[in-house]
């Protein structure tokens, strides 16, 4: 099974979470820049609100689709220990890696809400929406950080993700709804006929249409959280 793209990914992904629809405590966060479409989609057929959650990858400098760990909205930093001990990666290095990206998660925050303030968090229902997982290490700095906003129970929304990563972020969320699961997983584009790049512009004009669903806005993702967590 694939999706024709990330409109047909958020639709199925929708129907899956239609026991969410029309509840007033329910926030859809979509992970920038791909997962952004897939939530916009989910939080049109829900009826609820939308809001972006920016989250990095820390790769290996001379390995950079190899992450050693991520970084996530509200401070939260997330080290792989085996992926640090196995490459050699030096704290210098590490360090460098974390700086450069720190400064494209706030650009990203900033650009993209347009002035906005983020939308309160606490005691809400928040559905984490991305267009697909591979390793997991991006998703669990987001959890991480989610949990420093104190939501009330966090759902993690996904159209694919290799069955072994799935049972693994299972035990880390309120509930874990995802399209795909299998077990033979190369990439996360192969399961899409179109899979194409989405630009900072799309994102924006997403968020812009989404915000017409936005309630009670508050500063719940404004302030940082400053927070190493090693795995």
């Amino acid at each position: 099974m694939r999706f024709v793209n990330r409109v047909d990914a958020g639709r199925q992904l929708a129907e899956r979470l239609r026991a969410y629809a029309k509840k007033r405590d329910v926030i859809i966060l979509g992970i920038p820049r791909g997962g952004v479409p897939v939530a916009y989609e989910v939080a049109t057929e829900l009826g609820a609100p939308l809001d972006v959650f920016v989250v990095r990858k820390l790769g290996v400098p001379w390995q950079p689709e190899l992450a050693f760990g991520a970084i996530a909205s509200g401070g939260v930093r997330i080290l792989d220990d085996e992926v640090v001990e196995s490459t050699g990666i030096s704290h210098l290095e590490m360090e460098r890696v974390a700086a450069r990206e720190e400064v494209e998660l706030q650009r990203r925050e900033q650009v993209y809400r347009g002035g906005r303030s983020a939308l309160a968090l606490e005691g809400k229902t928040v559905i984490l929406v991305d267009d697909g997982i591979a390793t997991g290490a991006s998703t669990r700095a987001a959890i991480t950080a989610l949990r420093q906003l104190s939501p009330r129970h966090i759902v993690l929304a996904a159209p694919v993700a290799p069955g072994p990563t799935y049972r693994r972020l299972c035990g880390e969320v309120d509930e874990f709804v995802c399209v795909l699961t299998p077990d033979t997983f190369y990439a996360i584009g192969e399961f899409y006929d179109d899979f194409s790049q989405v630009s900072d512009e799309e994102v924006m004009e997403l968020l812009h249409l989404g915000g017409k669903h936005r309630t009670r806005p508050g500063d719940g993702m404004g302030s940082g959280f400053p927070k190493e967590v090693h795995q």
